[in-house]
């Protein structure tokens, strides 16, 4: 199969411009080497749809952080995606912090974000009264946000499908080659021909353009092809998930005034009522250590006392921690490599790529244009994609839905109240869950206070019903996390 353009890697990069590129007649291909989309950077991170004040002016990041910004909620609302427009609070922690603050402030107002206001401690008690009395004032841009991160990826992802683009899980990309159209390999690689990506299992896919959006890993894929041209390291950093009865501490993000190091420990609610605190900053060389340390975690809860006392770390119900793609220089990294004609290179991505995405999008589109990739409109394109939320429906819609299909009325996960025809839902999608941790991502069972205790054998059930398979064979979430070992009853 020959593609007009293939993707390299499938967070929410690499998923914004598949869905981007739906809007056009084109063969597109969406390739990942982990067995379902948005399990790197894009699954644990802070979820924050950042205002825009922070990057240097001047900067891709400052452009893109403003633009895609601007596009987050209708994107959201287009797609079912739960988003929250809550805006952010940036406080001064002594006087020096004061100073700081009015320098964000007009590299803000630079940078085009709209509504900012720096304010005293009188006014930052009056809007976040569980805030640290100390503070010295704050920087409010209300134009922040919070959305479910994994949400958003899965749906741009299957936007991608539904418009006509194919996904290809569980391939990593081993081998790049270029050749002519007479089928002989190119030794000079700016001269126009067909890739050819060659995958660890020994398939192949041949396409006219190459999208890297690797993530932590996307120096690796250039280096495929290319001569090395930027590095890109982990940083790693640690969080708290806490229960519910949090939530409501605090209405706002709530930041630190930002450092070297990123922007600091934060206490953020989470879209779906939960408080996440975190992350510490911990740089390496491991792209692989999602781990979580005591050490890191000591450091969170220390120090997001400093912006409130009255976090009950008692109340989390888990911990987590994400690598973010640090690059070699201090910008994103956007280019059409010129050392090899047709491949475009999106890596490291670091904060605030997650608000940046649906912008870097748009403009990979423009970038692969120029490079002489052919759009034609494609008139069918869907921007639309529904998903059932039985819990924020009224009475009276759930009445009706049940009446349709009695699997709504059955309660699975009490926690998030989430039903069965939900999790079905989420199986049954254009790009379905094949696993218990899919399906958590898609609708969230099992993200409640029990962490999945009680729902997670009835998740598992219902997936092996649906997928016609036997539950020793299913997975937890990437490929080797089997849940069950050995025989039960019904395999003796």
């Amino acid at each position: 199969m020959t593609y007009d353009v293939a993707i390299v890697g499938a967070g929410v990069i690499g998923s914004a411009l598949f869905r981007e590129l739906g809007k056009f007649n084109l063969k597109t291909v969406l390739i990942e080497k982990e067995n379902d989309v948005a399990l790197g950077s894009s699954r644990a991170n802070s979820a924050i749809v950042h205002a825009g004040y922070d990057p240097p002016n001047g900067t891709m990041l400052a452009r893109f952080n403003v633009e895609g910004n601007r596009l987050y909620p209708k994107l959201c609302a287009d797609l079912s995606v739960p988003f929250r427009q809550n805006g952010s609070l940036i406080v001064a922690l002594c006087e020096e912090d004061l100073v700081h603050l009015r320098e964000l402030y007009e590299n803000g107002v630079k940078n085009g974000v709209d509504a900012l206001e720096i304010v005293g401690p009188e006014a930052v008690r009056q809007m976040e009264p569980n805030l640290q009395p100390t503070i010295c004032g704050a920087l409010v841009a209300p134009t922040g946000g919070i959305v479910g991160s994994y949400e958003l990826t899965t749906a741009l992802a299957e936007s991608g499908v539904i418009n006509g683009g194919e996904v290809l899980l569980n391939s990593e990309v081993t081998r790049i080659e270029k050749f002519n159209k007479d089928g002989e390999k190119l030794n000079d690689l700016t001269r126009k021909g067909l890739f050819r990506l060659t995958f660890s299992n020994g398939r192949h896919v041949d396409a006219r353009f190459i999208v890297n959006a690797a993530g932590i890993y996307s120096d690796s894929v250039q280096q495929l092809i290319g001569k090395p041209r930027f590095s890109v390291t982990p940083r790693k950093g640690e969080y708290y998930i806490l229960d519910k009865r949090q939530g409501a501490l605090v209405d706002r993000t709530i930041f630190m005034c930002p450092s070297k190091l990123g922007k600091g420990v934060l206490i953020s609610p989470t879209v779906h009522g939960n408080l996440l605190v975190g992350p510490d900053a911990q740089d390496g060389d491991d792209k692989s250590d999602f781990s979580t340390t005591q050490q890191g975690l000591a450091f969170v809860r220390k120090t997001s006392a400093l912006l409130s006392d009255k976090v009950d770390f008692r109340d989390s119900i888990r911990n987590f921690a994400g690598l973010r793609a640090l690059p070699s220089g201090k910008d994103f990294i956007i280019e059409l490599d010129p050392d090899v004609d047709g491949l475009l290179n999106l890596a490291g991505i670091k904060s605030p790529g997650l608000t940046s995405a649906p912008a870097i999008a748009k403009h990979s589109v423009e970038l692969l244009a120029n490079a002489g990739l052919d759009l034609i409109e494609n008139p069918r394109f869907n921007p639309y994609r529904r998903q059932t939320r039985f819990a924020e429906m009224s009475d009276a819609e759930k009445t009706e839905l049940v009446r349709k299909d009695s699997s709504f009325g059955r309660i699975i996960c009490r926690c998030e109240q989430i039903t069965e025809g939900e999790i079905v839902e989420a199986i049954r999608r254009p790009l379905g869950a094949k696993t218990v941790d899919g399906v958590k991502r898609r609708c969230r069972p099992g993200s409640g206070r029990c962490q999945g205790g009680f729902c997670g054998p009835r998740v598992l059930e219902i997936l092996a019903r649906e997928l016609a398979t036997s539950r020793e064979g299913l997975l937890k979430d990437k490929n080797g996390s089997y849940i069950l070992a050995g025989k039960t009853k019904e395999t003796e």
